[in-house]
């Protein structure tokens, strides 16, 4: 697959992903494992840095997402609980969530009709 145009970002399947990760987005590229390019939740995830990048800008975002990483090391966390307390990557997360969510189940028929 490669490296993709999709939208305003660009899709590098099986790009250099840090080890232990799925996928990293660094502005407008998105480096995703071969193992992981169909999930649809991650590409949401990684689609969500996109925009909180483009909207903070570098700065920005660094700030935001290294200065809320620290933090919560210096303040005793390891290091998978405060990867999952960035409030960048609680953000991507909760869009990934909405955007794969199973739409509700539809009623099986009409509703019966009320006692007279």
């Amino acid at each position: 697959m490669g490296l993709q145009r999709r939208g305003d970002h660009w899709l590098w399947v099986g790009g250099p992903v840090p080890p232990g990760s799925d996928a990293i987005t660094i502005w407008s590229v998105v480096s995703v494992r071969r193992s992981c390019a169909a999930s649809a939740r991650l590409l949401r995830h990684e689609e969500e840095h996109v925009r909180q990048w483009h909207e903070l800008g570098v700065f920005g975002f660094l700030r935001i997402y290294l200065g809320s990483y620290f933090r919560f090391r210096w303040r005793g966390f390891g290091h998978r609980t405060a990867y999952r307390m960035i409030p960048l990557e609680v953000e991507a997360e909760e869009a990934a969530r909405r955007a794969t969510a199973a739409p509700p189940a539809a009623a099986a028929g009409p509703a019966p009709a009320a006692p007279s």
